[in-house]
């Protein structure tokens, strides 16, 4: 079995995985529970990540084949402590109900944001279309990209709590 080196939210790691193991399980096995295992077909998105700062849905992605990429999860962009304007944003919104999707919308959100700092609402609607949510019907969602979006363009102040 392969040993792969990858560096998850800044934190270089080796680890042995299968040849035909999924990076969704190796995050999972590493104690990376953000990153929630939905389909396992690539079509939720619960499971998304960002690989070298593309999103990507770890559970059709080999873990041999991103050996040296840089992984973020949702945690590697903020804390509860220190939450990252998205997360912010999802939260003012109430675009978090229970959460499963949440993770992978905020990562769908900062790759849109990284290429497109200020999408209008179709760009949105696709960046989003890889994510699945089966509580809020998509409109708090999309308030809180849009709100994410004028936050890190300097419009709108991040509340302090």
């Amino acid at each position: 079995m392969p040993n792969i080196t990858l560096t998850v939210n800044g934190e270089k790691m080796t680890c042995t995985v299968a040849p035909d193991e999924k990076l969704l399980d190796t995050l999972r096995r590493l104690g990376r529970t953000d990153v929630k295992k939905g389909c396992g077909e690539g079509t939720c998105g619960s499971c998304s990540v960002l690989i070298d700062g593309r999103l990507m849905t770890s559970c059709i992605v080999f873990s041999a084949r991103v050996d040296g990429a840089e992984i973020m999860t949702a945690a590697g962009l903020g804390t509860a402590n220190a939450p990252h304007p998205i997360q912010t944003s999802f939260v003012k919104a109430g675009a978090v109900q229970c959460g499963f999707c949440t993770p992978g919308m905020v990562l769908a959100t900062k790759a849109l944001l990284d290429a497109v700092p200020k999408p209008d609402v179709s760009q949105i609607k696709m960046a989003l279309d890889g994510n699945m949510c089966r509580c809020t019907g998509y409109v708090k969602i999309i308030e809180a990209v849009q709100d994410s979006a004028r936050v890190l363009a300097g419009e709108n102040e991040v509340p302090h709590e």
